[in-house]
């Protein structure tokens, strides 16, 4: 019987993969080669670290997840991390956990119109009230917005760091604490950017992210929840895991848990089995553990991803300053070092039609987006909801109007930039 070297197959399944994958890269063809507004990348460390969790056997979210949500929040300079299956997931438990915390039932929670819909769906899907406000400049709500917004009904603040450039979070935490509001921080797009030398993400009592494909890292799919607060973190995890009570890892060891004593719980009186008792109506909103071993992995790389963003954005800033008569990039607040998710142009000439553009720039092969959903209020969606509105919606609607995005992610180079800026060049003296 031939005896197999299973260490050296699995070694050259790996060195296989790595020859497969990392020659995989093309080269870019002017007006050929596609330019996408976000992309996943990675190479061969992910999709091994992938193989290696699949010949382990373990798929539910074991010590890898552990491992990616203690590396995680340390990252954000927090102490808890909560591993989801998406950003949006992060969304709704970052709600839910404070609703739970704080025995909410209703009331108004300060919102923006312009966004994304995962960050006002919480607030309905909760049987709160969106008080919805305007945006500025930055993309962002201000603390001036958020003072008009504020009643006797207000219970937090929700919003993004609209494409990662941060709002001015630090004021409005001010405004937070002396009215002992709660702020629910979603940096989704903004892995990485800071305001005055914090994380977006410390500020809030809850933060959430996203591992779409397209963000700061990937799992493929996948999203975190992170905070410094034990009970929020206990909230949240029961929440992620159906409901449960027991506060055990999935890959648990020890048979009687970490308590030691998993059997001695009652329910009723009757002796019942910790893992099984629900102290909360939760979902299953658990990632896989496969993606948790491609986030650890990426992790590695977030530093350098962030330092290519923030090179793709300087050089684009410099090369569109001649188109300034055209289009304009938002203001970034004085304290804000931001990590752009999307490079974000709006028009500012009556000349310059967006649908026009964007329909040019497409078939030169160069990806554009929206900003997200403009003015939400205005999609079908929510034509028929109950909100409140706190001033106009000026900016708001200009920039469903008039504002669109292309990529700045790390794999754009400045040879697709200076092939977008020509194509741009070509097109305003065409109109003029």
């Amino acid at each position: 019987m031939i005896k197999l070297d299973l260490d050296l197959i699995k070694n050259n399944i790996f060195q296989n993969i790595k020859t497969i994958v990392d020659n995989e890269k093309k080269e870019f063809v002017p007006g050929e080669s596609p330019i996408l507004t976000g992309m996943a990348v990675y190479d061969s460390r992910e999709v091994n670290a992938i193989i290696e969790t699949l010949l382990d056997g373990w798929f539910g979210l074991g010590k890898r997840g552990v491992k990616f949500e203690n590396r995680f929040s340390s990252y954000i300079n927090s102490k808890h991390g909560i591993l989801v299956n998406s950003g949006s997931s992060a969304n709704l438990i970052a709600l839910n956990s404070i609703k739970n915390k704080l025995n909410l039932t209703s009331g108004e929670i300060i919102t923006p119109a312009c966004g994304f819909p995962t960050t006002f769906n919480a607030i309905l899907q909760l049987d709160f009230t969106p008080a919805i406000i305007d945006v500025d400049k930055s993309l962002n709500i201000t603390p001036e917005h958020v003072e008009t917004a504020i009643n006797e009904n207000t219970k937090g603040i929700m919003f993004a760091h609209s494409l990662g450039n941060p709002a001015q979070i630090e004021e409005i935490k001010k405004i937070a604490i002396e009215n002992e509001l709660f702020i629910i921080e979603d940096c989704c797009d903004a892995l990485g950017s800071k305001y005055n030398g914090k994380m977006c993400g410390e500020f809030g009592e809850i933060s959430t992210y996203s591992f779409y494909p397209a963000h700061g890292i990937t799992m493929g799919e996948g999203g975190c929840l992170v905070t410094n607060d034990h009970k929020l973190n206990r909230i949240a995890k029961s929440l992620r895991d159906w409901g449960r009570d027991c506060w055990c890892t999935t890959d648990e060891k020890n048979l009687l848990g970490s308590c030691g004593k998993r059997f001695d719980y009652e329910i009723d009186g009757v002796p019942y089995d910790h893992k099984y008792i629900y102290s909360s109506i939760g979902y299953n909103l658990k990632p896989l553990e496969l993606q948790a071993a491609m986030g650890l992995e990426q992790l590695d790389k977030l530093d350098t991803f962030n330092q290519i963003r923030k090179m793709n954005f300087k050089i684009y800033s410099e090369e569109l300053e001649i188109f300034g008569n055209y289009i304009e990039i938002p203001i970034i607040n004085e304290k804000s070092d931001p990590v752009f998710f999307g490079m974000p142009l709006i028009i500012n000439n009556e000349k310059v039609k967006r649908q026009d553009l964007i329909k040019y720039l497409n078939s030169n092969k160069i990806g554009t987006r929206y900003l997200f959903g403009g003015n939400l209020l205005k999609q079908p969606a929510y034509k028929n909801i109950n909100y409140s509105l706190y001033g106009d919606l000026d900016y708001t609607n200009k920039l469903m109007k008039d504002c669109f995005w292309i990529g700045i992610h790390p794999g754009i180079n400045e040879e697709m930039i200076k092939y977008i800026v020509s194509k741009l060049k070509y097109y305003f003296n065409k109109i003029e």
